[in-house]
């Protein structure tokens, strides 16, 4: 299929602002290009760049108060319980680390007199390259940028088509050399900075470039990099901490060196080899009302006529297009986990310290890693959540007394699991680990593998392991968490009195319902210790039940409170329906009416105002099948809630928008998260005809689908795994095998039952 002018991004003119340049990256190493015509500037990160080094946070008065707090909470003594868990439950200091900007790399061009004319700058999302080209002087310029994962270096190559008319300066400059230690030359023809990161026991961090000139001269003048009179030139840039490496300037001359002595083709087509072996796997096409003059327009036009209420479902395809990407660019095997702002930020102090936070916008920068068939870029967050284990048997065992390991609503690059922040609708809630280590169990049902199976499990056992400990008898007979939060809400009394602290939110018994599930099935499948299996069971039957409020909406708290903000942007409850597994239209009705009488309370009082808020709407009205109220919030997410690069606009910036949204459009296309594969569950009536290839299901499936007139046309599922396919269906369809024969199913309601070999074809078409 042709999808060109949906795998494409461009503007006709620069950046001015960082919300406008274009991200580039390889996991590692990342970049925004301005394609400033006489200053080019590349903004750039490198993923450890982190201030400070690890610290034990754990506040030792914790345990000793731990069982004063429970009896005030379940007293109903807010006040008092709110001003001693902050006091004691807090970390110490209450702030974890925080990320940094590694640089900024200045080019100064000394362009012949003349004018400026046909000026493009884009981002090629099937090749991940930003390019930049212009005519000035009756001289042609091109330039070429992107980072290189094969060689873990960032590549940029100038050229004009006249010989000799390239002449510029290169420099670093760290937030305008306020925040350099130094900065000098490396033999004839690299610069070099080198920072400290700053705080006790910090790293330190050099990044360097290397010109490679064909023609003119390249000389290095103090800290700047000087080229005259060249033909072509290839800038190398690499960056490293010592996070990785003892010697961060050795290591990013080694980079340099490596990568200079390979031609500019082969570094170019070894970075487009190894990127498409992840991109390709999968394509859409969105029929419908679609202009054939969007793809000639820049893209900021093309939004700002979907703002202006237009439509364009081109939009909507290079949007779900360039999550993609942009999860391949910020997230690869070695590289350290998505943050709030993927790997990209400007700033020494970002929003949020542009951690990882784990009380939902961590988790939904990896909601389309499966599904949208990137399972490599999931890697960094198991390695994460395999360092926090360490760190959260401390915590668990400093401030709990409890056995397992715990995290909070944030860590950062050392693991860190004590509580941040002393903000009450946050701090004090003991999820985080519990709901990262589901990311383990969704990856084993995408790709069922033994072998990762037995590691995920004994992760999941030691985060159901704390829970064992840490529940308690709450005065209605429920085991409860107590303390906790709904995050990031606040209820309001009878009284007036306002609230975060409680125990038993909706939140919590859902995810530990899901977790316990896991730990169960994941047991039987390994067939291992079926007394604890027994014990599991037990503590899940005691959970409390979710209830329907008055308004007949799924209660946040174990009393039906009000809430303070009504709007909030949080929908914590709900996470039964996504991404959990509890609530659905089919298996639940009426949990799945009061779910919907929730998201429209919310949205009546102002919510999705922020855009990973809005994103996961998406996702909660296509679990709910309504496929309109789905569109509706992910062209509400491209009127309301982008910038004109496309990134998320929480605001400011933020980017698991655009992950949950690129999910929730796979959610429209394909479900599989009750045991069985549904196609087209969510379809709207914008998207009449369409296609996409290479989503996956779980059980171990890879799915394409063609749809016409809002109706299945085809689909062809691979069995990648021989586990039988279960398909819902509510029309009557074939099933053919590959080699052409109808395969025989048994059906139970809409749920048809196929035996698959592995690596067998099947082609479902209605009839």
């Amino acid at each position: 299929m042709s999808i060109s002018s949906e795998t494409l991004i461009w503007y006709d003119k620069p950046a001015q602002k960082w919300n406008e340049a274009l991200p580039i990256g390889n996991g590692r190493l990342g970049g925004m290009v301005f394609g400033s015509v006489e200053q080019e500037r590349i903004q750039f990160n490198e993923d450890s760049v982190w201030y400070g080094g690890p610290r034990d946070r754990n506040n030792p008065d914790a345990l000793e108060h731990l069982p004063r707090i429970r009896k005030l909470l379940f007293d109903g003594k807010l006040k008092e319980a709110h001003r001693l868990s902050a006091a004691a439950l807090s970390g110490t200091p209450c702030s974890q680390r925080h990320y940094l900007t590694a640089g900024d790399l200045h080019i100064h061009f000394n362009h012949p007199a003349g004018e400026l004319s046909s000026y493009r700058r884009e981002l090629d999302l099937e090749r991940a390259v930003a390019a930049t080209t212009y005519q000035y002087g009756g001289v042609a310029y091109r330039r070429e940028i992107f980072c290189s994962y094969p060689d873990q270096v960032m590549i940029i190559r100038l050229e004009a088509n006249h010989p000799g008319a390239l002449t510029f300066t290169s420099q670093f400059t760290r937030n305008k050399g306020k925040y350099m230690d130094a900065s000098y030359r490396y033999g004839t023809d690299t610069i070099v900075m080198t920072n400290d990161c700053g705080g006790k026991e910090g790293l330190s961090y050099s990044a360097a470039v290397k010109a490679v000139a064909v023609g003119g001269t390249v000389r290095v003048v103090g800290e700047h990099l000087l080229v005259d009179q060249a033909d072509e030139v290839i800038l190398i840039l690499a960056a490293a901490s010592t996070f990785r490496v003892d010697d961060p300037e050795q290591g990013c001359c080694e980079l340099l060196g490596n990568a200079a002595a390979q031609n500019y083709s082969l570094l170019k087509n070894s970075h487009i080899q190894d990127y498409q072996q992840l991109f390709q796997r999968v394509k859409l096409e969105l029929g419908g009302t679609f202009h054939p003059k969007h793809p000639l327009l820049p893209v900021e036009k093309r939004l700002e006529q979907v703002q202006a209420g237009g439509d364009d479902n081109g939009l909507y395809t290079l949007y779900f297009h360039y999550a993609r990407y942009l999860l391949i660019s910020c997230s690869r095997p070695g590289s350290l986990p998505a943050n709030l702002q993927g790997i990209w930020n400007d700033s020494m102090s970002p929003p949020w310290d542009s951690k990882f936070t784990i009380n939902i916008n961590t988790q939904m920068n990896y909601w389309p890693a499966e599904s949208c068939n990137l399972p490599e870029c999931h890697e960094p967050m198991f390695e994460l959540i395999e360092r926090m284990r360490e760190n959260g048997r401390i915590t668990a065992q400093k401030m709990y007394g409890c056995r397992g390991f715990v995290a909070h609503h944030n860590t950062d690059i050392w693991a860190d699991t004590a509580p941040q922040d002393i903000y009450p609708p946050a701090t004090q809630w003991v999820m985080g680990a519990a709901w990262l280590t589901l990311h383990l169990w969704e990856h084993y049902k995408f790709y069922p593998n033994r072998i990762f199976l037995e590691k995920a499990y004994e992760i999941m056992k030691e985060s159901a392991l704390f829970f064992m400990d840490f529940l308690v008898e709450s005065p209605e007979g429920y085991l409860v968490t107590n303390p906790s939060v709904s995050p990031e809400n606040r209820y309001k009394l009878p009284n007036g009195e306002s609230g975060t602290l409680c125990y038993g939110p909706s939140m919590d018994t859902q995810i530990l319902t899901e977790l316990f599930d896991a730990c169960i099935q994941a047991s039987l499948v390994l067939d291992t210790d079926e007394s604890t299996r027994k014990e599991w069971a037990v503590i899940k039957a005691r959970l409390p039940v979710m209830k329907v409020g008055r308004h007949g909406q799924l209660q946040e708290w174990l009393e039906d409170y009000e809430e303070e903000d009504p709007g909030h942007r949080h929908i914590s409850h709900l996470f039964a329906l996504h991404p959990g597994t509890t609530i659905s239209p089919d298996d639940t009705p009426a949990l799945a009416e009061a779910a919907k009488i929730t998201l429209q309370r919310r949205l009546d009082h102002g919510g999705g105002h922020t855009g990973w808020s809005r994103a996961w709407i998406i996702n909660f009205w296509a679990r709910l099948l309504d496929g309109e109220q789905a569109y509706y919030h992910t062209r509400e997410l491209l009127r309301n809630s982008t910038l004109p690069n496309l990134l998320d606009n929480h605001p400011p910036f933020q980017i698991d928008g655009n992950f949950g949204a690129a999910a929730g459009i796979a959610e429209m296309l394909l479900q599989s998260h009750l045991e069985h594969i549904r196609l087209l569950p969510a379809l709207p009536e914008a998207w009449p005809q369409g296609r996409v290839q290479g989503l996956r299901a779980r059980g171990g499936f890879t799915v394409d689908i063609e749809w016409t007139s809002r109706q299945l046309a085809k689909s062809v599922i691979i069995s990648e795994s021989g586990k039988q396919l279960r398909l819902y269906v509510e029309h009557p369809v074939r099933i053919i095998a590959s080699d052409g024969r109808d395969v025989t199913v048994k059906r139970k309601e809409h749920i048809l039952e196929i035996p698959t070999q592995k690596g067998d074809v099947y082609t479902v078409v209605p009839v």
